[in-house]
């Protein structure tokens, strides 16, 4: 029995070296399967400055994937920081955008009054771009949060109407050009300010014209009623003259003797001087009242002809204002239009940001409108000798940017309306989404894609999928969505069962 214990003593003893060593070589790989992970992933976003002197951005890009913005200019990015976008259930949409409303020290009237410093709105009903904690990850309720001190770098910087793309993958700006990208004209560009002044002059003095022919116009009724209720007076006693007149003649006819036809006769005398004298005073009042009342219609129609030449002005006016500004194009597959935005920079009249001119909304034509364009955004980045140096970024990238932009055709007319003064920063987006309706009279273009998560819109339904807004034929359904809808600030049920204003204050 002792040997046999010696024995698996032993033996035990034999063992033990073998075991660490196992065990060793365990823990060894479990740290080297470790390092190798931390080594697969990818390094989180962080702050970034490109090393040369920024110019003002132009646009920026937000990758939702990536978890980071970055910023450009004329010539290339210029800032980069990571973001937390918006959780799942909540999730920041990604889509075409920009920067709408401004305020240093918001706060949200959704979510317990929590600070968001240096918030830019990019839509009215929610999101924006604001500083924040950023836990690494997705984690906001559909905003874009930054940090706090790239947020307020950031906010110095912008303007609005900056362009925002978020898209959903990574995406950047490259040099692109095409011949159906607007092409100004030198000339038109060096003459625009001086006409824009000339007309604002023409279209002032023309105003105050109208105002002027206005009262003129409302003056006359009044000083002509008297003539009129006299003339009205003068005829009626000259038609009770005449039928005195007449009755005298029945008399005098019927008379039998003498006696009575003699007084017929002294009545008829009476009843026929007295209609001669108020056919006297009536053609005098006539011909004293006739150039009263003409003054009085002509006044009337020249405060017409004034009126016509006041909204005339003041189109011409302001088309030339129109004129000294960046131009953005949206155009969509879904509802076969091309769009045109530009900040008129007049304030919304119920308060909140400014108001854009909407007038040009024309059909136009895509080859093949029954397949898929994909999202892209065309910028006039900076001038160059033939005219302005573009880029194209893609964020649905179904045809290439070249490919897209070739299966369009603009309108003529509205080249010949909007290219000659074309800008920096004018822009061109083509789309298979139709206007948000996040897009109204404050907005320039709101586009949504509809394949990506929407949940940062608490308030409003998921924009249909592309399958029901387009037919087979490339024809937006109208009998499920009306053709062109006109974006309205409206009410509806956050998730949280309360009310609230579409608008400025309506937000997070």
């Amino acid at each position: 029995m002792v040997k046999r214990f010696t024995t698996a003593r032993s033996t035990a003893e034999m063992r033990r070296p073998a075991m660490v060593t196992l065990a060793a070589m365990v823990a060894l790989t479990a740290l080297t399967a470790d390092a190798a992970a931390r080594q697969a992933r990818p390094a989180l976003p962080t702050e970034a400055t490109a090393p040369r002197e920024a110019g003002e951005p132009i646009m920026a890009i937000v990758s939702i994937k990536s978890q980071q913005v970055t910023l450009y200019d004329a010539d290339g990015w210029i800032f980069r920081a990571p973001v937390s976008t918006g959780t799942t259930g909540r999730e920041t949409p990604a889509g075409v955008f920009a920067i709408v409303e401004k305020n240093k020290e918001h706060r949200s009237n959704m979510y317990d009054d929590a600070e968001m410093p240096n918030m830019q709105r990019i839509t009215w009903n929610g999101i924006a771009l604001h500083g924040g904690p950023l836990p690494g990850y997705a984690a906001s309720h559909g905003c874009v949060r930054m940090p706090f001190g790239f947020a307020e770098k950031l906010f110095d910087k912008t303007r609005l109407g900056m362009r925002v793309i978020i898209s959903p993958n990574n995406a950047e700006p490259v040099e692109f050009s095409h011949p159906a990208l607007l092409v100004p004209k030198a000339e038109a560009i060096a003459a625009a300010p001086a006409r824009a002044e000339a007309l604002a002059s023409e279209a002032a003095e023309a105003a105050r014209a109208a105002d002027e022919a206005k009262k003129a116009a409302a003056k006359a009724p009044r000083e002509t009623a008297t003539l009129t209720a006299a003339l009205r007076k003068l005829e009626g006693l000259k038609a009770r003259a005449d039928a005195e007149l007449a009755g005298a003649d029945k008399a005098l006819a019927a008379a039998k003797t003498d006696e009575a036809k003699a007084r017929a006769e002294d009545l008829k005398q009476k009843a026929a001087a007295k209609s001669a004298d108020m056919a006297t005073q009536l053609d005098a009042a006539r011909v004293d009242a006739k150039p009263k009342l003409e003054a009085a219609a002509a006044a009337k129609d020249a405060a017409k002809v004034a009126a016509t030449r006041k909204a005339d002005t003041a189109k011409a006016a302001s088309e030339a204002k129109l004129a000294l500004e960046p131009v953005s194009i949206y155009i969509s597959r879904a509802t076969q239009k091309l769009y045109v935005r530009r900040n008129t920079h007049k304030p919304a009249p119920d308060g909140g940001g400014k108001v854009f001119d909407a007038t040009i909304e024309v059909p136009v034509t895509i080859r093949d409108p029954g397949k898929r364009i994909g999202t892209h955004v065309f910028t006039a980045m900076a001038r160059n000798e033939t005219g302005l140096r573009w880029s194209a970024v893609t964020i649905d990238n179904t045809d290439d940017a070249k490919s897209a932009i070739d299966r369009i055709a603009i309108p003529q007319a509205v080249l010949d309306r909007i290219a000659p003064t074309a800008l920096p920063r004018s822009s061109i987006i083509i789309s298979d989404e139709p206007l948000s309706v996040e897009t109204n009279y404050r907005t320039e273009f709101v586009a949504v894609l509809s394949h990506q998560p929407q949940g940062g819109f608490i308030t409003r339904p998921r924009t249909p999928p592309l399958d029901m807004q387009v037919a087979s034929d490339g024809d937006f359904l109208g009998f499920m969505f009306p053709r062109n809808p006109e974006p309205q600030p409206r009410y509806a049920p956050p998730r949280g069962g309360q009310y609230y204003r579409q608008g400025p204050m309506g937000w997070r």
